[in-house]
């Protein structure tokens, strides 16, 4: 069984926990640094308000740790702005965490009135529903990310070797063939 350790200082986490619960993870919530040591074979990083997530895992001592961890190997899996804090360029906003070479701009797709519902084919060649909600659009991949899934021509959802990112959410339909890839993923089930 795989461990996943959900980021919970902020954001739409509680969705991930259900999501990933279903498909038979253990999930227990980040909210101190302490919690880092819990021993975890993933993290999930939701959807939120990426400044304030940025902020509080600077004020919380988790933002250096949790940058060493993926750094050195750990599956992490970044929904909206869990997107934008793993993006090395933010245009609109601050780089964060950095370790994925994408650009983003934030709220690209509009704000809270602009959100919308599409459905995208994802990298197992299952039609997925997208749910879009302030979300970031992904403006330039870099060498080694693979685009799993695209909506109007656009990539929605990018990995880089252990890191799985969305502009979408996932998590707040009950369609888990995203968070089923994740857990592969962490399985070691689905290489590059």
């Amino acid at each position: 069984m795989s461990r996943v350790g959900v980021l919970a200082v902020q954001g739409a986490f509680a969705e991930h926990e259900r999501s990933l619960g279903r498909l038979g993870a253990e999930c227990f919530e980040i909210r101190k640094a302490a919690d880092l040591d819990r021993g975890l074979d993933a993290m999930v990083i939701p959807g939120g308000e990426s400044t304030v997530m940025g902020k509080l895992l600077r004020d919380l001592g988790m933002f250096d740790r949790i940058r060493e961890m993926i750094d050195g190997g750990i599956p992490v899996f970044g929904t909206c702005a869990g997107m934008i804090l793993l993006a090395d360029g933010v245009e609109g906003g601050t780089e964060h965490l950095a370790t994925m070479p994408i650009g983003v701009r934030r709220n690209a797709y509009g704000r809270q009135l602009g959100s919308f519902s599409s459905r995208g084919v994802f990298d197992s060649g299952a039609e997925i529903p997208l749910e879009f909600i302030r979300a970031p659009m992904v403006t330039r991949v870099g060498d080694g990310v693979r685009v799993l899934c695209e909506c109007g021509g656009v990539p929605v959802a990018v990995r880089y070797g252990n890191q799985l990112a969305t502009s979408f959410h996932p998590e707040l339909t009950e369609d888990d063939t995203v968070h089923q890839y994740f857990l592969d993923m962490v399985r070691g089930r689905n290489p590059l």
